[in-house]
């Protein structure tokens, strides 16, 4: 009896550490979790608020926007613990972190929301979004349902709650969501190919916006210029590389259309949104973050944000 109380003794202090520890444990790890998802939030942060000052720097400079700006250079991996270390000598034996991140012209995509003119569908929209249709290859009749859908969006006045949501009832008819970012417009009858194949070349923004000449591709500036053969597009593209456009008449010069081609409607050389997309790599796991911008002279103003984690290469969950 006195073998087998001692035993019993002894299993149960061992229980009782084991539970211990293992409380110790979790704890630790919950709050390692806690400080890394502040800190990665606040660098983040940090990388959207030096985006934002390189936007109001350049607006000081002038009204043109090209490729050749300092907000168009995308920032490589960048180690921060060799800016933040300030003792040569520290141990630097914790995890390294990396930031990149890239800018992007929206305005250098085709509008959706240009598909809209107050509260009918835009014959100059649907006119564009035809020719680049046709140039991606794509069913023309996707393109007559997403500008339906989008007009009875816009009717209803909905905005979007739960992702993957894609009706809400008004007056006991089923109606389409309005959705926020591109990603969301599989809602309103796009297949995941044609988006994937559209993704490139298009954007939504909250309103009507023409095409950056400086910063679109030959596709978009094919499809938003009416009579422009894409043979004359890549023209244009490949002489802005030599010197950017200053004033739509740059354009109308180099490629020797005819007087009115370049409209201030359809057409541009100064951008007011962008898109920031900021990346923080921690050990196996990436976080990153989009987040769209407005500028109205030297005040930018961020519209939305979002923020998700990529696993590891492996295919586990951090």
């Amino acid at each position: 009896m006195a073998l087998l109380s001692a035993m019993l003794t002894v299993t149960l202090v061992a229980t009782f550490a084991a539970a211990a520890l293992w409380q110790q444990w979790r704890g630790v790890e919950v709050e390692s979790a806690e400080r890394a998802r502040v800190q990665s939030s606040w660098l983040l942060t940090g990388a959207l608020d030096w985006a934002r000052l390189i936007l109001r720097e350049d607006a000081r400079s002038g009204g043109v926007d090209h490729l050749a700006e300092p907000w168009a250079v995308p920032l490589n991996d960048a180690r921060l613990s060799s800016f933040l270390s300030a003792d040569k000598n520290a141990d630097d034996r914790g995890q390294d972190a990396f930031l990149s991140g890239q800018m992007t012209d929206l305005q250098s995509r085709l509008n959706v929301a240009n598909l809209i003119d107050g509260h009918a569908v835009s014959e100059s929209g649907m006119a564009c979004f035809s020719r680049l249709f046709a140039t991606l290859g794509l069913p023309p009749a996707e393109l007559a349902m997403l500008a339906g859908q989008l007009l009875q969006a816009t009717r209803n006045g909905h905005s979007a709650i739960h992702p993957g949501s894609a009706q809400a009832a008004t007056d006991g008819m089923p109606a389409p969501l309005m959705p926020e970012r591109v990603s969301e417009l599989l809602w309103l009858g796009l297949t995941p190919m044609s988006l994937n194949a559209l993704s490139p070349y298009i954007t939504l923004l909250p309103t009507r916006t023409p095409v950056n000449l400086n910063t679109a591709s030959a596709e978009v500036i094919h499809a938003i210029t009416p009579g422009l053969e894409m043979a004359d597009a890549q023209k244009l593209v490949g002489a802005r590389q030599r010197a950017h456009f200053r004033a739509l008449n740059d354009a109308t010069q180099v490629s020797a259309g005819r007087p009115g081609q370049f409209n201030e409607s359809l057409h541009t050389v100064s951008s007011r949104f962008f898109e920031v997309r900021g990346s923080l790599r921690l050990d196996q796991t990436t976080l990153e973050e989009r987040s769209l911008l407005q500028r109205d002279g030297l005040t930018v103003r961020t519209l939305w944000r979002h923020r998700g984690v990529i696993p590891d290469s492996t295919g586990g969950v951090p």
